[in-house]
């Protein structure tokens, strides 16, 4: 997009030495370059561990319905379902189809294709900031950033499972961030683009875009929306952030197609009948119901900042600025705009922009705690996997924060107390690595509890396969409950349990029935 808000700004440019004590130091020199690669070992160690989990990955609660649905109905077919009689998430249907058509594959290389998707658009995304800054972006502490930004997305909140290896959470809610980080790029890169069917392509795809994720995941396009809505009044050109018109066209189509999306998931027969089988609940803007979700709000970042681990964002961040400016040490002398020169941003809308994460934080979880009450009652803030909608932009705003501040004392430190500047880089790295340990104990438990349910669900699947074969219409299952999902069983009602009819379905039979007993049902894993 095209600015004016850095012109007035101490830039740091890469300037020769002239001497043999101008540049910094050798230590200078070699300490970013091996923090970075320490802190790219040790978080995608964590991240290639959760990847390869997707090998054990084995289906359970929402994972018999998307199978069976999409196996019988075909893609379009679960996507018409999901209008009519789920709840009206049609791209939800879609991607679900697309995944579970591949058969058992999908659901097994999903989270790697999450992976690469989101290391690529995190180091995209900060290479623009670091040129945005007048830096040269080194690769190495990008990788290592947002390699240790995933590790915290995936591993330090409540439901690791869920948010990286269950496929219809990762669908809801981890994917949409993806989509909504390289949606970004798009527009950064089309915005300004000197050829006017390239913006218009960039225009029309905010529109689609936002469409298809109005209709795949509410939460998202809450907390996208608003994020949108305020970058849209601060491109303004009356504002001087931006010179022209794209970045507010562009914001506005966004948030019109988030709208769209909105309306035909909230219109559709599906989430009409979904409401109908819920109880009388209270106007969601009453005060009692205002009050509650304050509370609910309260509850969710009571969770979230008992867990210490997510500082490390800001310490990666720290780490980046300090790796992209200490082989630059000398801050390059403020330009003066020439006469009659159109003005800059003021103060106070550079301060707006500085501060724009915060309101889309708080907000937008509040958004989201309000929406997890309308939908799923006094318990629906326990939902951790929807909490993805805004810990990845809390992440982001804290390793910006982080890069910024390395950005600005990494040259003048290392001008004049070159230890301190070591010493600093030091800190940053060993408060990430300390936040990356602190998750092994996690991810152990988690692999132990996945691995381990993929064996007994494998025996169990011949022996069920097996007594279908040989015409059995009732057969015997055993629950096998992961990551606080449905299991068959998980209702005394029969007749009310989903899942067994939805595994009942996949397997060709009319019944299935409880079985107890040695390596019965184990415990939730993480």
């Amino acid at each position: 997009m095209s600015t004016t808000a850095a012109e007035d700004e101490d830039l740091v440019t890469p300037s020769p030495p002239t001497g043999p004590h101008t540049g910094p130091r050798p230590l200078l020199r070699t300490l970013p370059t091996a923090a970075a690669a320490t802190l790219a070992t040790a978080a995608g160690a964590l991240v290639a561990v959760g990847c390869f989990l997707g090998l054990y990955i084995r289906p359970t609660s929402d994972d018999w319905c998307a199978a069976w649905k999409t196996r019988d109905l075909g893609v379009l077919g679960i996507t018409a379902d999901f209008y009519t009689t789920q709840n009206g998430r049609i791209a939800n249907a879609f991607l679900s189809g697309l995944l579970y058509g591949g058969g058992p594959a999908g659901t097994k290389i999903l989270p790697t294709l999450i992976t690469l998707a989101l290391t690529a658009a995190l180091v995209l995304l900060g290479r623009r900031l670091l040129h945005a800054l007048g830096h040269t972006p080194p690769l190495l502490a990008l990788t290592a950033c947002a390699l240790a930004l995933q590790a915290l997305l995936y591993f330090a909140g409540t439901r690791s499972y869920q948010v990286l290896l269950w496929a219809p959470a990762t669908i809801s809610h981890t994917v949409p961030s993806v989509i909504g980080l390289w949606a970004l790029l798009l527009a950064l890169a089309t915005a300004a683009h000197p050829r006017p069917a390239v913006r218009t392509a960039g225009l029309a795809g905010a529109l689609l875009t936002g469409f298809a994720l109005g209709t795949l995941s509410e939460p998202f396009a809450l907390v996208s929306a608003l994020l949108a809505a305020l970058t849209a009044l601060l491109c303004l050109p009356r504002l001087h952030l931006t010179t022209t018109w794209r970045p507010f066209t562009w914001c506005l189509l966004w948030c019109a197609g988030l709208a769209c999306g909105l309306t035909v998931l909230h219109t559709s027969p599906g989430a009409r009948w979904r409401r109908a089988q819920q109880p009388e609940k209270p106007p969601i803007l009453s005060t009692g119901e205002l009050r509650a979700t304050f509370e609910d709000w309260l509850r969710i970042w009571d969770t979230v900042t008992g867990q210490w681990a997510y500082l490390a964002a800001a310490a990666a961040g720290l780490l980046l600025g300090l790796a992209a400016t200490l082989r630059t040490p000398r801050p390059a002398p403020r330009r003066v705009p020439a006469s009659g020169a159109r003005p800059g941003a003021g103060r106070a809308t550079r301060t707006a922009l500085l501060l724009l994460p915060l309101p889309v934080v708080i907000l937008g979880s509040f958004a989201v705690a309000a929406g997890l009450r309308s939908g799923y009652g006094p318990t629906g803030w326990t939902y951790a996997r929807t909490w993805t909608s805004f810990l990845l932009p809390m992440e982001l705003a804290l390793c910006g924060y982080g890069a910024l501040l390395g950005a600005w004392a990494g040259p003048r430190l290392a001008a004049r107390r070159p230890a301190a500047a070591a010493t600093a880089t030091t800190a940053a790295l060993c408060l990430t690595l300390a936040a990356t340990a602190s998750l092994v104990p996690h991810l152990q438990q988690l692999t132990t509890t996945t691995v381990a349910r993929s064996i007994a669900w494998d025996a169990q699947n011949t022996r069920i396969r097996t007594e279908a074969a040989h015409g059995a219409t009732d057969v015997g299952y055993r629950p096998l409950p992961i990551g606080h999902l449905a299991e068959p069983f998980f209702t005394a009602d029969y007749d009310r349990d989903w899942v067994a009819a939805c595994v009942s379905r996949w397997y060709g039979v009319d019944r299935i029935h409880r079985l107890t007993g040695r390596g019965g049902a184990g415990t939730p894993g993480p």
